[in-house]
């Protein structure tokens, strides 16, 4: 058995529990100190063998069990405003509690093919394995390159695969690599969510170079004060790797070239990596960086993986319910009871006046005694004329 206020604490429940001891205490001590001081009335009238011949009933004992059904009806009362509760069985929770925001680099540079088709095209395939291996977990999407697109949280994890798979580097309206306004865009995700407040929330980034504008570091301090955890993957590498030219097709037609003529090399700078890393530190989460043909990816699949099935696994949990109406309907049914019994007997009602058989009365009116006397003294009057 437990009860509803538990959340107080052990503490201020056993606070809750000495008052109502002490209140269910004094009343019956006032109820026996009554009791004490009518006895010393009583010897106060008389002897009191005496005085209690002449009582016609026993108020004491009336008095006592008065008191008792009160005191036991209040205690009852002051058990149900506890709240009892009683195991009834249990119940599988599913994990259902955790929310992944993938955020996924679509600046050009993604076109690089250090990787596999490309760092583009193999970074969405293993974000689709991630969503699909996630089972029971809810997904959002920013795609971002100078600025950011979003796709809000949601439990169909197909629409978020489907969300990347519609969009390509040449697709961003603003060429770049904005980190801190992709990262402000994901906490704006979960912020809006009011489930995600009560689960465990992750932002997967995916990039390859270092933020170009903002401060990517102080978004990671409020999403850390907000209890978020960034994994960052590293798909780019110190070596430098040429950006291939692709058409709106999405063919490639060539190496894409800068002002000077020059082929543009993509390559991550000690700075952007020790960038990405603090990112990952601040928010304790971990930072997986790409080697041998691999985005890394597959890494935070198999940690994120781990924590549901071992932290945030299915769990079941023992049912309780609330059974405060029996004390409640015991407590009304005391206090009912003392108030229909009396502090005296009911009197018994006038018994009716015995009916004798009824006798024919004369018919003429019957004379009285002061009848006959009156007519004595007026014919003795009338005699005294006469003579």
């Amino acid at each position: 058995m437990k009860f509803a206020y538990d959340f107080f604490g052990p503490t201020l429940y056993a606070l809750f529990a000495v008052l109502g001891l002490l209140l269910v205490g004094a009343f019956a001590t006032m109820l026996v100190r009554a009791q004490v001081a009518r006895a010393k009335d009583t010897a106060r009238f008389g002897d009191p063998k005496l005085v209690r011949k002449l009582r016609s009933f026993d108020s004491d004992s009336r008095r006592t069990v008065k008191g008792v059904l009160l005191v036991l009806g209040l205690a009852s009362a002051l058990f149900a405003l506890a709240r009892p509760r009683f195991g009834r069985g249990v119940k599988h929770v599913p994990a259902t509690n955790l929310d992944v925001v993938v955020v996924l680099d679509y600046s050009k540079s993604m076109y690089a093919r250090d990787v596999v088709p490309s760092r583009e095209a193999r970074a969405k395939a293993e974000v689709g394995r991630l969503i699909r291996e996630l089972r029971g977990a809810r997904f959002g999407a920013v795609a971002f390159a100078g600025e950011p697109m979003s796709f809000p949280l949601t439990s169909d994890g197909a629409a978020i695969a489907q969300f990347f798979n519609g969009l390509e580097p040449n697709d961003m309206p603003v060429g770049g690599t904005a980190t801190s306004r992709a990262l402000e865009r994901a906490r704006e995700l979960l912020a809006r969510d009011p489930k995600s407040k009560e689960h465990v929330r992750i932002i997967v980034l995916v990039t390859d170079g270092e933020d170009t504008e903002g401060d990517p570091t102080r978004v990671a301090e409020e999403l850390a004060q907000e209890g978020t955890r960034v994994d960052v993957v590293q798909i780019g590498s110190r070596a430098p790797e040429p950006i291939p030219d692709v058409s709106a097709e999405g063919k490639v037609i060539g190496i894409r070239q800068g002002d000077d003529g020059k082929p543009l090399m993509t390559e991550l700078t000690a700075e952007a990596e020790a960038q990405l890393a603090k990112i990952a530190q601040i928010t304790k989460g971990k930072i997986v960086v790409a080697e041998k043909g691999e985005t890394g990816i597959d890494d935070v699949t198999r940690d994120l993986k781990r924590l549901m099935t071992q932290e945030l696994a299915e769990r079941v949990e023992t049912v309780f319910a609330e059974e405060y109406a029996w004390p409640l309907g015991l407590a009304l049914f005391l206090l009912a009871l003392e108030a229909f019994i009396g502090d005296a007997p009911k009197a018994p009602p006038l018994a009716p006046l015995p009916v004798s058989a009824m006798a024919k009365k004369p018919r003429g009116r019957k004379r009285s005694r002061v009848d006959e006397g009156r007519d004595n003294e007026a014919r003795a009057r009338s005699e005294r004329r006469t003579r």
